[in-house]
């Protein structure tokens, strides 16, 4: 008995495929200026429904409580910016280093500047804060000299660690897209590893490397309000001060986060918008 082969085509099956979210001649979505009037239409909406909802006795005006403690919370937001710049700055500069050394020609290098970037890159910002905040010492003692190390400055460094894994993969990235001919000609033209990487390779990768680094700047200025759990007087800790001073009251808690969420918004939505215009110009054609 013989048994009959099915043809070739009974093996082939329509298996489902992701297709690709968009297309070369479909932009990707992008945040619009709109979204931020819609933004603040919703926290209008919701100061007003509050304002309504509270009782006669407690009804001062949301709106006037916001624009009282402005400027408390306005310099609690520039704090924030000011520790995301702080974190950026550290974690660029460690970040490009540990980025050379994953390209390294030393295996035991390469190897060990891995491990490093892998840990703090897919470690949790809000883990790598508490240790930062906990294990460094409150002061350093150089000899007669002493340090002091503040909850701000700890929190500088929690946020620059995974700054610092990041703008390595960065760095990598942007090295290994450059051709090879680069390399070739450099090395044609006697110049030795460390001219080949500062004078031609990495001058070439600034303008690749920009749209990214600005990206993760944005995202780790949304991320310094994790900041608040630890004891730092950034916006979200006065904000909660702001709301026990005006007693607790729960009608106040959605305008006032949604009113610090606009400053946030119009603070990244430039960089947003940089980002994008960068991406285009400095698009490498392939």
């Amino acid at each position: 008995m013989t048994m009959r082969q099915p043809p070739a085509s009974a093996f082939v099956t329509d298996l489902p495929v992701l297709l690709p979210m968009r297309t070369a001649k479909e932009p990707a979505p992008q945040v619009r200026l709109w979204h931020g009037a819609v933004l603040c239409a919703v926290v209008l909406l919701c100061a007003g429904i509050a304002h309504a909802g509270a009782s006669p006795a407690a009804r001062a005006g949301v709106i006037a409580i916001l624009i009282k403690w402005t400027p408390l919370l306005f310099r609690g937001f520039l704090f924030n910016v000011l520790i995301s710049m702080m974190a950026m700055a550290l974690g660029t500069a460690l970040g490009t280093v540990l980025g050379l050394m994953l390209i390294s020609l030393r295996r035991p290098v390469r190897s060990g500047s891995w491990f490093i970037t892998q840990f703090f890159r897919n470690a949790p910002w809000l883990v790598l804060l508490f240790f930062a905040m906990y294990m460094l010492p409150f002061r350093i003692a150089i000899g007669p000299v002493v340090i002091p190390l503040p909850d701000w400055f700890k929190a500088v460094i929690g946020f620059s660690l995974p700054v610092m894994a990041n703008v390595a993969e960065i760095v990598r990235g942007a090295v290994g897209s450059i051709p090879s001919g680069q390399w070739e000609a450099a090395e044609s033209l006697a110049f030795s590893r460390r001219q080949q990487i500062w004078s031609i390779i990495l001058p070439q990768c600034v303008k690749r490397m920009l749209p990214p680094w600005m990206n993760l700047y944005a995202i780790l200025t949304m991320a310094t309000v994790l900041a608040s759990i630890v004891g730092v007087n950034e916006v979200m800790t006065l904000a909660g001060q702001v709301s026990a001073a005006e007693g607790g009251r729960t009608d106040l808690l959605t305008p006032l986060y949604g009113y610090i969420l606009i400053w946030f918004f119009l603070y990244s939505y430039p960089i947003a918008r940089l980002t994008t215009r960068l991406e285009r110009k400095f698009a490498v054609k392939i």
